[in-house]
């Protein structure tokens, strides 16, 4: 006996000699099982209450109303000035605006690509993984760009029926022609490298289609003449060798629902207990009920007891038949435990989701602190899905556009084909959304300041996260401003009063020699801070 052989290996111990799991390869725990994953992931979310809770939680804080580019180039690597920089990063947004606000960058023409986000965000939690498509439509005066997003349903993406090909229910199949590998659609060389992805024109298993022959198409990831993305795969990889992503609620499909079970017998009983029952009893007696109430005249089989003469109302008194008796039935159920129970569940879901409990149900009854600490969690979780989707997604699309505009002519961009590394310099951007209500606006808004006079952070980045907007444009739009307020409104000087003593004034002056003293050690403090750092 050693290591773990009398603990989480023991094959003696009661509790444990049954328990034989196996650990595979991705393709095994993943692949094989994805297709029933999402068909229950899918029906949580969608008859779910905490199924979808989840779901529209991550899309509301990671997305909100779309992550807006905010260009921010290396303007000393490439030999410009800064306001040359800024210059071209606020023409360069004002054009990807005019791409991005537009119908047409979406090939089917249904959304802007900010709504494009929310779905692709969206279907990646729902489905596990999601696709988008680069592709390209002729360009007109009120649309300059011809690229065009298409996303593409993820049970789409699925393995081939074609002669030589195995059947699509399949998990992995040989590629004809080729030594590659088909894993759940995606395509992959003998070293495991991503080809290829196959695209079905529907769902294969879909039983209501007006599409009578299923197709597929083999669409290559990297273009063979420039090297280029043609397709996105929005994905969150946890494993090596992973082609195909998890669905969001995977790992608690079955505790929601059994607590979706549990709620709908709870709102059952509830209903229930809401009647009141009465029960007419017939007592012990040789009598039946048609000697104690007499024969029917038209129906000698029915007793002339008529249900509507005995009401239940206010001051009511009703006289019963001889040997019948009324009885009601108690539905009352004060040992309920359903809050208590839910509760505990709710909480191990939001702990497995990264979602802490008072922001999955959307309840804060907490101290402040509590409350603060479940939100700062919460926020580690949305960085992070923030991140990778700015990877997997926005940046490769500005990417894909900033090239067709330098392309064009309409924004330059010296040395942007010449080298890879001077365009990953004319590339780089940032990110950022609305930030979501917070909880003391006041506690915040300190907390920044402190930040800014503390060299800790940029105006434009404080500006970017909290409102999503561009440092350039407050500024200005605050200069105008204040210039309106003076033109319009007097300046106002302080009233002095000629009786006040000197010292006063002699006070004052002491009071602002100290301020400064303290400033100076406060900003001392500051630089020693920093530069340990």
């Amino acid at each position: 006996m050693s290591g773990f052989s009398d603990g989480g290996a023991s094959r003696i111990k009661k509790t444990l000699k049954a328990w034989n799991p196996r650990h595979w390869s991705a393709k095994e725990d993943i692949d094989a099982n994805l297709d029933l994953l999402r068909n229950r992931a899918a029906d949580l979310v969608m008859n779910s209450a905490i199924g979808h809770a989840a779901i529209q939680t991550q899309s509301t804080n990671v997305i909100g109303a779309g992550l807006k580019l905010f260009p921010r180039i290396r303007y000393d690597e490439l030999g410009i000035t800064a306001d040359d920089a800024r210059i071209w990063a606020r023409h360069t947004k004002r054009e990807f605006e005019l791409w991005a606000n537009d119908l047409h960058c979406d090939f089917l023409r249904r959304n802007n690509f900010y709504e494009l986000q929310n779905i692709a965000f969206t279907c990646s939690l729902f489905d596990g993984d999601g696709f988008c498509l680069f592709k390209r439509r002729p360009a007109s005066f009120e649309t300059p760009y011809s690229l065009r997003l298409h996303l593409i349903d993820a049970q789409r993406v699925s393995n081939p029926i074609i002669e030589g090909f195995a059947a699509v229910s399949e998990v992995e199949m040989q590629a004809t022609n080729s030594q590659n590998r088909i894993v759940n659609g995606i395509e992959v060389n003998r070293d495991g490298r991503l080809e290829a992805i196959w695209v079905c024109n529907k769902i294969w298993n879909e039983p209501k289609s007006l599409v009578p022959e299923l197709k597929w198409q083999r669409v290559k990831v990297f273009g063979q003449a420039t090297g280029c993305r043609n397709v996105l795969h929005i994905c969150k990889d946890t494993r090596p060798d992973q082609f195909r992503g998890v669905p969001y609620l995977a790992p608690v499909v079955e505790m929601i629902k059994q607590m979706s079970r549990y709620a709908d017998a709870e709102l059952t009983s509830a209903i229930i207990k809401s009647f009141y029952s009465l029960f007419f009893t017939q007592s012990a007696s040789q009598w039946d009920l048609n000697q104690i109430a007499g024969q029917n005249e038209s129906d000698p089989n029915e007793p002339c007891i008529d249900a509507s003469d005995f009401k239940l109302g206010s001051s009511t008194i009703a006289a019963l038949p001889r040997g019948v008796d009324v009885k009601s039935v108690d539905s009352s159920n004060a040992q309920s435990t359903f809050e208590a129970f839910t509760d505990s569940f709710l909480t191990q879901i939001g702990a497995a989701l990264n979602i802490p409990y008072e922001l999955l149900v959307k309840k804060f009854q907490s101290s402040y602190s509590a409350s603060r600490a479940a939100l700062l969690q919460a926020a580690d979780e949305f960085r992070q899905r923030k991140a990778a989707f700015v990877q997997d997604f926005c940046q490769p699309v500005y990417e894909q556009w900033l090239a067709e505009a330098v392309a064009l002519g309409r924004i330059s961009a010296p040395g942007f084909f010449d080298d890879p590394l001077t365009r990953s310099l004319w590339t780089s951007a940032a990110w950022y959304n609305e930030r979501s209500g917070i909880l003391d606006p006041v506690k915040e808004t300190q907390a920044m300041i402190l930040r800014l006079d503390a060299g800790l952070t940029t105006y434009s980045r404080e500006i970017a996260e909290s409102e999503g907007q561009d440092f350039d444009e407050v500024v200005a739009t605050l200069a105008q401003e204040r210039e309106m307020l003076s033109k319009i409104l007097p300046p106002q000087t302080p009233e002095v009063n000629p009786d006040e003593s000197t010292d006063d004034e002699t006070d004052d002056a002491d009071d602002d020699e100290d301020n400064e003293i303290q400033n100076a050690r406060r900003v001392k403090r500051i630089a020693d801070s920093l530069a340990r750092l």
